[in-house]
């Protein structure tokens, strides 16, 4: 699993502003406390060997402005005064012009967009050493972030939920291939 976190951690992200945070739920307690909430989830919550909660930052923490960002190129990233200047005229030209971040919803689900480039880079790191994992989007995002606030202690003003992701080793070889679109319809070529 650490490897698995490790790619997580790793993962690309817009601008390398890593807008997410991952909670594993190994709590047997914590697990049946997500079962109301997750419908998509009981049967990979009772089975799961790690169970991950996938969180986005919400605005206060993505706003071109904000303090989490100054603090990435800082302290993380360790930019000059003068790179810190001009990242940010881009990054909130982003925001603002190109993308159209302008409320708190669209920022969210930017951020999501990035969470899930970690999901990603996970699940295949995941298949590559023979551990499966699905992927889990079937939740009441309010209600399941009203618990998250309330048992799990995570403020959701700060952070909301993108999605749930289960992995482990299977029991048995599934019964059917995976069935996939044909390659030719999903890529084309322009020469």
């Amino acid at each position: 699993i650490n490897f698995i976190l490790q790619t997580a951690n790793l993962s690309p992200s817009s601008y390398g502003f890593e807008p997410w945070h991952f909670v594993i739920v190994q709590s047997k307690e914590l697990r049946e406390l997500l079962k109301p909430v997750a419908w998509g989830a009981p049967l990979k919550l009772d089975t799961a060997s790690h169970f991950i909660l996938g969180l986005s930052m919400k605005s206060p923490m993505t706003k071109w402005n904000s303090d989490y960002i100054m603090h990435m190129m800082k302290n993380v990233k360790q930019f000059p005064e003068d790179v810190i200047e001009m990242y940010s005229k881009f990054y909130r030209e982003f925001q603002e012009r190109d993308f159209n971040l302008d409320t708190d919803k669209k920022l969210f689900d930017w951020a999501s967009k990035q969470t899930y480039i970690a999901l990603a880079n996970m699940m295949t790191s995941a298949a590559l050493i023979g551990i499966d994992s699905c992927p889990i989007e079937g939740f009441h995002q309010e209600k399941a972030e009203a618990l998250l606030k309330e048992k799990f202690d995570i403020d959701t003003d700060t952070y909301g939920l993108s999605y749930m992701v289960a992995f482990g080793y299977r029991k048995e070889e599934p019964k059917f291939p995976k069935s996939r679109r044909n390659i030719e319809g999903v890529i084309t070529w322009k020469k």
